[in-house]
């Protein structure tokens, strides 16, 4: 029995140890559910249930959250009401809530979600919040073990390997890379932009001082065209996840709204964070928090992109670019962003406040012209004199009203080498979330 799946209170040492000799044992218990609604209702719907041998996921804090997400979902034992496991997400149905099309239409979104099988009758719940952290929508729905409509999948995994070792996979966070628009013919060139993302994210810090805590694998998923749709040049092609581009009409947004599609063709394969590499050399990409990232492996920007994306879904950091106030509602004045590298002051306690040198002014100039290849040789050289760390407005889609940790960042620009401080900060300390069985900083 896994230490996760008890409910006897036993110590921490004798946990880690169980958690460490049983992973054999263990068994993943994938819920599929329906997301629907409109820009003013939201509405959760269970599809079904499915178990896979092998659990993949984080084995300290499982009680715990390091961030709030659009999202939670909590696992409660049926007896005793004690919390087994909590995590949270975000998802593209609560971002197509805030396009024009929400309050036109009403729509529906695949959502998927994997938690340790329990030992017992469980209670699973779900919520949904809004930009104000209101909870608009939930669920609650038990769980039996014994349930004979809980369908066994992932007896034959496809073919996969690992690109990076860190360690034991207990002990790891386990990453995912799977191939989009790639025909069978083309898995050694998958292969080698797997490669790619692979050192590229590690030369970012803090993967690349923390890399042991990871293991990232690569999957041969063959599609039948060897490339993705591009709705706005008229390009449909039929591929493994049926991702395309213009998702809610932006042309550079690259996304697949068949969540189930994915994670079935993943079953049996241990991951816990998914990377999509697109096979396409037009500029896009996306990444959904606690969900996956894809991005186009062959244009010139990949390198830089991917990490950004997977700041995204395995960080939840925020966008810190703006469109000239495009999205002037999208996050509320009253209420703390939940994303670590994000401010509207409301609570920047939490934030990065405790990084802010004494001499600092906050808010923290800048200059007139961003981002950086738009200066002139004298704002360059103002650039250069800023402090690494400040409070500079301007972040999440809008100019004003939202502040960020510095002038640039990999969330800010692709010109940026490197995340800042703030980001890096955020980073390292969700990898010690999932990697650490005490840290400081989770919410209770």
């Amino acid at each position: 029995m896994s230490w996760f799946r008890t409910r006897n209170k036993i110590t921490l040492a004798l946990a880690l140890t169980l958690a460490c000799g049983a992973n054999a044992q263990d068994q993943t218990l994938r819920v599929n559910y329906t997301f629907s609604g409109n820009s003013k209702e939201s509405r959760i719907y269970l599809d079904d249930l499915n178990v896979i041998d092998g659990w993949a996921g984080r084995r300290v804090n499982l009680k715990e959250l390091y961030l709030e997400g659009n999202g939670q979902i909590m696992m409660t034992d049926a007896r005793t009401g004690d919390t087994l496991y909590r995590n949270s997400f975000s998802t593209l149905f609560q971002e197509w809530q805030n396009t024009e099309e929400a309050t036109q239409v009403d729509r529906s979104f695949e959502n998927v979600f994997l938690l340790p099988m329990p030992d017992a009758k469980a209670v699973v719940e779900v919520k949904l919040t809004d930009n104000c952290n209101k909870v608009v929508s939930s669920l609650r729905h038990t769980i039996d073990p014994e349930d004979i409509l809980i369908r066994r999948i992932g007896q034959n995994p496809p073919k996969w390997k690992y690109l990076h070792q860190g360690g034991s996979p207990e002990k790891c966070i386990d990453v995912v890379i799977v191939p989009e628009g790639y025909t069978a013919d083309e898995m050694e060139l998958f292969y080698k932009d797997a490669g790619i993302a692979v050192n590229s994210l590690l030369s970012h810090e803090p993967f690349k001082t923390m890399q042991d805590r990871f293991n990232i694998l690569a999957v041969e998923l063959a599609s039948k065209d060897g490339s993705v749709s591009v709705p706005l040049e008229g390009h449909w092609t039929e591929t493994a996840l049926s991702s395309h581009f213009s998702t809610f009409y932006s042309d550079r947004y690259l996304t697949t709204l068949r969540l189930r599609q994915l994670h079935d063709k993943l079953a049996g394969v241990p991951y816990e964070h998914i990377i999509i590499l697109a096979n396409t050399d037009v500029y896009g990409g996306g990444g959904i928090f606690n969900s996956y990232t894809l991005t186009t492996a062959h244009h010139a920007q990949f390198a830089p992109v991917v990490v950004h994306e997977f700041g995204h879904s395995f960080g939840g950091l925020a966008d810190e670019y703006y469109y000239d106030d495009q999205y002037e509602q999208y996050y509320n004045a009253q209420t703390e962003p939940w994303e670590p590298n994000l401010t509207t002051l409301v609570d920047f306690g939490s934030k990065w406040k405790d990084m802010i040198p004494a001499n600092v002014s906050q808010p923290t100039p800048v200059p007139v012209n961003d981002p950086r290849d738009m200066m002139d040789e004298q704002q360059r050289e103002a650039v250069s004199k800023l402090p690494p760390v400040g409070l500079y407005e301007g972040g999440g889609y809008m100019s004003k009203g939202v502040w960020r940790g510095s002038f640039d960042c990999r969330m800010h620009t692709n010109t940026c080498p490197e995340f800042c401080p703030v980001c890096r900060r955020s980073v390292e300390r969700i990898i010690r979330f999932y990697t650490e069985p005490v840290v400081p900083f989770v919410k209770k």
